[in-house]
């Protein structure tokens, strides 16, 4: 028998529980019908499944069901023989994972209509704090003394991550064929803005908290604090991908990397890196 604790991150999750024990029970059932019995969003179904996808096949008419893998899993489970020291070995660490994806607060855009406020509220905060602090905002990077008037700064940052929720759209279309559910996507990506939003206030509050501080001094603090929002960011946008469309967590965060290479990548080609 293959060793549980490889599979304690499906075991432990209630809801791919309850897709087994209803594949289990039910033999097959189709997406609609699944997400109805479930009660949860397009994009959360996906990614339930997707980390699934090990244990379930889909037949001629889509339907899904348990493969052999997924049928010796759903034995265990009705059978009770679930090591129940795997609750107390991957604890801590499940924690920790929750806390740096913010996994619950991303749960909740499954109704992105209540968090969509915050989501805009989060981008406006953002694209105006890059306008007082005079910064050029590039996606994931900063640069000084921005060359664009108030407004157009305050534009531009909300221009880049349009464009980038635009580009994920078409990427999760044309590769994991995944469409829908936009809003609960631009939602989560709202959310995942947030380290980067508030970057340009400390820029502008650091040197009024600390007005003895040498330009040199405060340009390597800030360059510091910058690789800290631009990793927390990157992590935050892997979560927003996996629960907007549904990817696996390490699939979505590869995409994340990506993502900020080319990002790189096209500012450099634009000379914007010295």
């Amino acid at each position: 028998m293959e060793d549980l604790s490889r599979y304690y991150t499906l075991l432990r999750d209630s809801t791919r529980r309850k897709i087994i024990e209803i594949l289990g029970t039910q033999e097959k059932i189709g997406f609609k019908e699944l997400r109805a019995t479930l009660g949860l969003g397009v994009g959360t179904v996906y990614y339930h499944l997707d980390m699934l996808s090990d244990f379930i096949t889909q037949d001629k008419q889509r339907k899904y069901r348990l493969n052999d893998r997924g049928q010796a899993l759903y034995r265990i489970l009705k059978d009770g023989n679930v090591p129940t020291t795997l609750e107390i070995s991957e604890t801590f660490s499940h924690r920790i994972g929750k806390w740096l994806f913010l996994s619950p607060v991303f749960a909740k855009t499954s109704k992105p209509l209540r968090l969509l406020p915050l989501s805009i509220a989060i981008l406006l905060i953002g694209a105006l704090g890059s306008a007082y602090a005079n910064l050029d905002p590039a996606l994931f990077f900063y640069f000084p003394s921005s060359p664009y008037s108030f407004l157009g700064t305050v534009i531009l940052f909300i221009f880049n991550w349009i464009g980038l929720f635009l580009f994920v759209e078409l990427f999760a279309s044309v590769i994991y064929r995944r469409v829908g559910n936009d809003i609960q996507l631009f939602t989560s990506m709202g959310i995942a803005a947030f380290p980067l939003a508030i970057y340009p206030y400390i820029y502008f509050a650091l040197p009024m908290v600390f007005s003895n501080l040498s330009l040199a001094s405060f340009q390597m603090i800030m360059q510091y604090i910058l690789i800290v929002f631009q990793v927390f960011s990157i992590l935050l946008f892997s979560a927003a991908f996996s629960f907007g469309k549904g990817i696996r967590l390490d699939k979505s965060l590869v995409i994340s990397l990506m993502v900020l290479y080319v990002n790189i990548a096209i500012l450099f080609i634009m000379g914007r890196f010295t």
